[in-house]
């Protein structure tokens, strides 16, 4: 496996170690000694699938208030997405910065998010599907959000605006530090 940094501290791109012949392929898509070897978190608790049916369907930001914070380890395994980590760790020194990758099935790239990130992603395609390791269950009462818009970060989303987004999503609350 081989990691990336990115330009939030903690998080990663992950490319697995693929093997291709006739029959087709075989990656090692996550490995608990790899992780822990780096001194990342290795703790899985869910596992999720988002299906969604159209490009330009817009998820997050999300995150979960302590004491049940996430590291999650993301990939799309079905279509194309843009996907968006936001730092909202105070003590961090890539706080309030945000960033972006694009993840597909083709391109076979994972990412690594630490607690305190805010995630979401835009799908670029139709029937995307992205699959989520969480280190946490999810706790609807800790939820929380950032808005996909929010002029205090200024994401860059690659389809202006979203074509499908839901209702809380759409308006959380401008972010207060």
């Amino acid at each position: 496996m081989t990691f990336t940094d990115t330009a939030v501290a903690g998080m990663f791109v992950i490319e697995g170690d693929l093997h291709a012949d006739a029959r087709g392929s075989l990656e090692v898509a996550w490995q608990r000694e790899v992780l822990a070897r780096r001194g990342l978190e290795t703790a899985v608790a869910q596992g999720s699938v988002a299906v969604n049916h159209r490009r330009g369907t817009l998820r997050g930001l999300h995150y979960q208030a302590a004491p049940f914070e996430e590291v999650k380890i993301v990939r799309v395994v079905r279509g194309a997405a843009f996907d968006v980590a936001l730092d909202l760790r105070p003590d961090s020194p890539t706080y309030r910065r945000w960033f972006g990758v694009e993840l597909s099935a083709d391109n076979g790239r994972m990412v690594y998010l630490p607690r305190g990130v805010a995630h979401g992603y835009q799908t670029l395609a139709d029937d995307t599907v992205v699959f989520y390791l969480v280190s946490t269950p999810y706790e609807p009462g800790h939820q929380r959000g950032v808005r996909w818009n929010d002029p205090a970060f200024g994401i860059a989303w690659p389809i202006d605006r979203p074509t499908a987004i839901s209702e809380r999503d759409a308006t959380f609350p401008d972010y207060r530090a």
